[in-house]
């Protein structure tokens, strides 16, 4: 599964080191101490894709023109970090404990905590303080316009930006971290980032941010399918949930989603939860006449967020599970790509 030159950090096995960092992500989050003294790569990342855009994109140019250097702009910079993560991946496995660096570097690039705080925020603020609370809240996790949502709707955007967030914030980047390591996450931290910022359909966009926004398309179209069962089975575990409901939903509306990716999750954790979910929506100048995902109720309230909080922490909890497993296996028939050396099985 792993490529034998990344299989190996320090002596530690990646799976390993992988589960462990997504156990220090839910513990330790943002580590914002950490980062009052180095920038976060996330940062840095965005900061290329800013000057990039800014010196690439200008209006005077033609649209031909910017889709070209749209596409140089998506090849260099996922060249540009999958040779970082190269580098990394070498200088950390010269170092005696160069898998501590490694898995830090890994546990913040997951958004599973982050995630989940931003979530649960939605849910307080709108359960405690009421709808301008919520409006608020969800407004730092989703795009669409807060102040055209009745609490209904902010409820559903926060299990909707919760269902989608746990693909790309943390399935995709643990996955291809898993096939690639620090070359891999980087590589997809870098397509989700220039997704996030040039990936649109506005006039400055459309050209510049095409190429970006295949590119997501295509590294989160395995994992936004994995999230998807993950959801379905973390249903089976939580009271009240739907498995069934979750898989036959996910199967049947998925592609109902106007993202080839996003449906999946957000399917399932329709059908796991009983909620009809997506439908119209308005943005900034804008309004998307999306159909509904699930035949359950539109109305959704706080306390369904808390219900879906539960379904991600149990999918979070599957996740690292099968991580274990898998490096079980691995371990019991062994990896002739592993030299000797000190392991980290002590920290689990």
């Amino acid at each position: 599964m792993l490529l034998p030159a990344l299989s190996s950090v320090g002596g530690a096995s990646p799976l390993l080191l992988l589960a462990v960092a997504l156990i220090v992500d839910a513990c330790a989050g943002e580590m914002p101490v950490l980062f009052r003294v180095v920038p976060h790569p996330v940062v840095l990342i965005g900061n290329a894709v800013n000057t990039l855009e800014r010196r690439l994109n200008r209006d005077k140019r033609s649209e031909r023109d910017r889709f070209a250097r749209g596409v140089i702009t998506v090849a260099a910079l996922i060249a540009a970090s999958v040779l970082v993560g190269l580098a990394l991946a070498a200088l950390f496995r010269r170092l005696t404990y160069g898998w501590v660096a490694e898995l830090v570097l890994v546990a913040v690039l997951l958004a599973q905590r982050s995630l989940f705080d931003h979530v649960a925020a939605v849910e307080r603020a709108l359960g405690t303080d009421g709808l301008a609370a919520g409006r608020e809240a969800v407004s730092h996790i989703v795009g669409r316009d807060p102040n055209s949502l009745d609490a209904h709707g902010v409820a559903r955007a926060g299990i909707e930006s919760l269902a989608e967030n746990f693909s790309d914030g943390v399935v995709a980047p643990a996955f291809w971290y898993a096939l690639f390591g620090l070359p891999g996450i980087l590589a997809y931290k870098t397509a989700n980032t220039l997704d996030s910022m040039i990936g649109h359909l506005s006039p400055r966009y459309r050209a510049f941010g095409w190429a970006a926004a295949r590119f997501d398309d295509l590294v989160n179209f395995v994992p936004a399918r994995l999230s998807g069962l993950l959801v379905a089975t973390a249903a089976a575990i939580v009271p009240r949930a739907a498995p069934g409901k979750a898989l036959t939903t996910m199967w049947r509306d998925a592609g109902k989603h106007r993202s080839p990716n996003a449906g999946w999750p957000e399917a399932a954790m329709a059908g796991a939860l009983g909620l009809a979910l997506a439908g119209p929506r308005r943005y900034p100048g804008h309004v998307a006449e999306d159909p509904w995902i699930g035949d359950g109720r539109a109305r959704a309230t706080p306390q369904d967020i808390r219900r879906a909080l539960l379904v991600y922490a149990a999918a979070c909890g599957l996740l690292i599970a099968f991580l274990a497993v898998a490096y079980v296996a691995a371990a019991g028939v062994g990896d002739p790509a592993i030299p000797p050396g000190p392991r980290i099985t002590a920290m689990v």
